[in-house]
């Protein structure tokens, strides 16, 4: 397990770091609304070389960006009530292939996180600077 304390103006060095730490392109964030998943999540998307807008996927549940030679899929279950509406998206799909897959409120499909991945979890430290833990 890695800790890092940060703060907003450390993203892209923290997004580094945390693709230099990785072995699985699969990678579950947890952390309280307003954490800052979704925005650690953009520093990643734009490290790994991709410039198109990252907004959080609250509402078509996933969204797609393009790099050079893969793909991103940012997966936010939110809102979701249970496990069937994953399905119903075909999460499953999006899981068996080779991109890299970001996903934000993993509780929310306990049951279906039976793959390879990091679990990053943000929280905040008595400075209100964001601590980071990466498994």
């Amino acid at each position: 397990m890695t800790i890092i304390d940060y703060n907003l103006d450390d993203l892209e060095r923290i997004s580094e770091k945390i693709l230099n730490h990785i072995s699985y392109r699969k990678i579950i964030f947890k952390g309280d609304l307003g954490a800052g998943k979704t925005t650690l999540i953009k520093a990643l998307v734009k490290k790994l070389g991709s410039d198109e807008l990252v907004s959080s996927p609250t509402f078509s549940l996933v969204n797609e960006y393009e790099l050079e030679k893969s793909k991103i899929f940012h997966f936010d279950f939110y809102r979701i009530e249970n496990e069937e509406e994953a399905y119903d998206i075909g999460f499953e799909d999006y899981i068996d292939t080779e991109a890299w897959v970001f996903i934000e409120w993993p509780e929310k499909i306990p049951n279906l996180l039976d793959f390879d991945h990091h679990c990053i979890h943000i929280s905040f430290n008595e400075k209100l600077e964001r601590i980071l833990e990466l498994k």
